[in-house]
């Protein structure tokens, strides 16, 4: 019987490099027309964070038109942004706080690069170098060294209505919409900045298993609404030399456990919904970590209708809530008594959730 099962396995993997080569040849072919069309090497930059004496610097290499800048490029359609030519393992140099260091990208032509730096906390911005093209920048949040709250916070379904549960609604807003046609979640906005309205230069993270090609829109997406500005941590839809899909489980873990060995002083508020797999990810982190998570909180998005629990929850001391939206979220943070900012969600709010005066 383990023979049995193992055969469809190894054919499966047998199929998956078989694509991914194919993929790999036929980047190339297209990589070399666009060449000799004019296109040239340039670059992306993604928000990225720092900590005291570490900058973690995002982006990614690509080919466009000379002349072109990619970073321009705003109100496109999701499919849109998914048509780009990445550049393998393509190198640039990255200037951050008079220091320059040289990055390489990886197989899908991701920057991912810590530049050793003594930042103010607030605002920074490294600069990628690309030979013949003007500096790029990219955005860098810098956390305050005695910051003790921080706030990750998931994106689909959490921060705009995406509807993962109905795989047709959620493709037709993901390829079709673009930043100013995504309808946000109620409340949010103001949930977030009141997390860390006590807290100077609190570190934010957007942590969503979306792709890279979707950082554009969502960055200005959370500007519009008036979110708390920070990194954004995404991931690669690309097919991999092991597997269909890139594993979008592994990529919140890895990125959480990542932020508790940068940010040792920092205790988190898990910010998500109960349409995919928050809840575990999120119970398992406060398990290993109790002592960082200052509360999980998570939308109920599914099954329609379905009313949150009024019962109490808790991982250990971490207390979890569930609500419908942000500012219902807040009401049940403050009964759980983990959230002790005075008027945390009682201001009133206009049609998109946020706050008005």
């Amino acid at each position: 019987m383990s023979e049995q099962r193992s055969a469809p396995a190894s054919r499966s993997a047998r199929l998956v490099v078989v694509a991914y080569r194919a993929k790999t040849r036929l980047d190339r072919a297209l990589s070399a027309r666009a060449r000799d069309r004019g296109w040239t090497v340039t670059a992306l930059g993604y928000p990225g964070y720092a900590a005291q004496g570490s900058a973690r610097v995002r982006g990614r290499v690509l080919l466009a038109p000379a002349g072109t800048d990619p970073n321009a490029r705003r109100d496109l359609p999701g499919w849109r942004r998914l048509l780009t030519l990445e550049q393998p393992h393509g190198e640039l140099d990255v200037s951050l706080g008079g220091t320059r260091v040289r990055a390489r990208a990886d197989e899908a032509g991701l920057i991912d690069v810590a530049v050793p730096v003594d930042l103010a906390p607030g605002a920074a911005t490294a600069l990628l170098h690309v030979e013949g093209r003007p500096p790029v920048p990219a955005p860098v949040h810098v956390a305050a060294p005695d910051a003790s709250l921080g706030v990750v916070c998931d994106i689909d379904d959490t921060v705009w209505i995406t509807g993962i549960r109905h795989p047709l609604r959620a493709a037709w807003r993901t390829f079709i919409g673009n930043a100013s046609t995504r309808r946000p979640v109620a409340g949010m906005s103001a949930l977030l900045g009141r997390l860390v309205e006590g807290t100077p230069h609190a570190p934010v993270v957007y942590l969503s298993n979306g792709p890279w090609n979707l950082a554009g829109p969502i960055t200005d997406f959370l500007e519009r609404q008036g979110f708390p500005p920070g990194a954004v941590l995404l991931t690669d839809w690309g097919i991999t030399p092991r597997a269909w899909f890139r594993s979008g489980q592994a990529h919140k873990r890895g990125s959480l456990d990542r932020l508790a060995a940068e940010l040792p002083g920092v205790r988190w508020y898990l910010i998500g919904d109960d349409g995919e797999h928050d809840p575990e990810i999120y119970r398992d982190f406060a398990r290993a970590h109790p002592e960082r998570v200052a509360a999980i909180a998570l939308r109920t998005v599914a099954p329609v209708g379905t009313a949150a629990p009024a019962t109490e929850e808790r991982v250990g001391p971490v207390p979890v809530v569930r609500a419908g939206d942000g500012r219902a979220l807040a009401a049940r943070l403050r009964e759980m008594g983990a959230l002790s900012i005075a008027g945390a969600g009682s201001a009133p709010e206009g049609h998109d959730g946020r706050r008005t005066s």
